[in-house]
């Protein structure tokens, strides 16, 4: 069975920085892996995957060039590594499992999800 436990978050001023991090157990190095974000009265958006290699990543347009998605499968660890965030950046992040090898965009594609860690960017 697989468990993901989130960690990382927390309180930041606009324009900083924060690096998510995600401990994986059961399968990992096969499995695409994605983070997504739900603010409140909000549905869970996507935010930005990575496929099992590592070789390919997807990132929803609003974080792009300023947040970051790796892996080290070795490790079973994904992270996201988010810079110059914005109030709007605002939201609970869920690291997630997908079904798949590849990086998907869908929160359908996606059987395993972490409990999500609270990110606060103040303006």
């Amino acid at each position: 069975q697989v468990q993901l436990v989130e960690s990382g978050g927390g309180l930041v001023q606009a324009g900083g920085s924060l690096r998510l991090s995600c401990a994986a157990s059961g399968l990992f190095s096969n499995t695409g892996m994605g983070w997504f974000r739900q603010a409140p009265g909000k549905e869970r958006e996507f935010v930005a995957a990575i496929a099992g290699s590592g070789g390919s990543t997807y990132y929803t347009n609003s974080v792009k060039g300023r947040f970051t998605i790796s892996r080290d499968n070795p490790k079973n660890t994904v992270s996201l590594q988010m810079n110059s965030l914005k109030p709007e950046d605002t939201a609970v992040y869920y690291c997630a499992a997908s079904k798949y090898y590849t990086a998907r965009i869908n929160t359908a594609d996606y059987n395993y999800w972490g409990q999500g860690t609270q990110v606060t960017v103040s303006s």
